[in-house]
């Protein structure tokens, strides 16, 4: 089963990477809730210490709200080794209207969390539908 697990989680980056960072996101449309995936990128560590570099640190999916208002999805994948893996996925959205900032979290990210879990294919990869902790 872990190897399974490790197996689906790194498909879904790999469908992150090669659909939407090396892809062509001009092509894909915005989603019901009108939120259009913008561009992605793979980002990378560098110690500010020492200077060495780490690739492959996680993958960031930036999207715009039919407002206009940027958000970004990033996935990062921790614990590859023999017990299976972790997709982590932190949602981030900007909002100019004050009058939602007291908006509940799950609320105000809930259509993003949607469709970007849509676009990656979490679902189908992994056959979770929900998430095993959210914080």
């Amino acid at each position: 089963l872990d190897s399974r697990l490790s197996d689906a989680a790194n498909q879904v980056m790999d469908i992150i990477r090669n659909s939407f960072v090396n892809g062509d996101t001009s092509t894909i449309e915005a989603g019901e809730s009108g939120i259009k995936l913008v561009d992605a990128v793979e980002f990378s560590y560098t110690d500010p210490v020492d200077g060495s570099k780490t690739s492959k640190q996680g993958l960031i999916l930036n999207f715009q709200f039919p407002s206009g208002d940027p958000a970004r999805v990033v996935f990062r994948l921790s614990g590859t080794g023999s017990a299976g893996a972790t997709i982590r996925m932190y949602l981030e959205r900007y909002e100019k209207d004050s009058s939602k900032h007291d908006m509940s979290a799950p609320a105000a990210l809930k259509d993003l969390a949607e469709e970007a879990l849509k676009l990656v294919q979490m679902e189908k990869t992994t056959g979770r539908e929900v998430p095993t902790v959210i914080t």
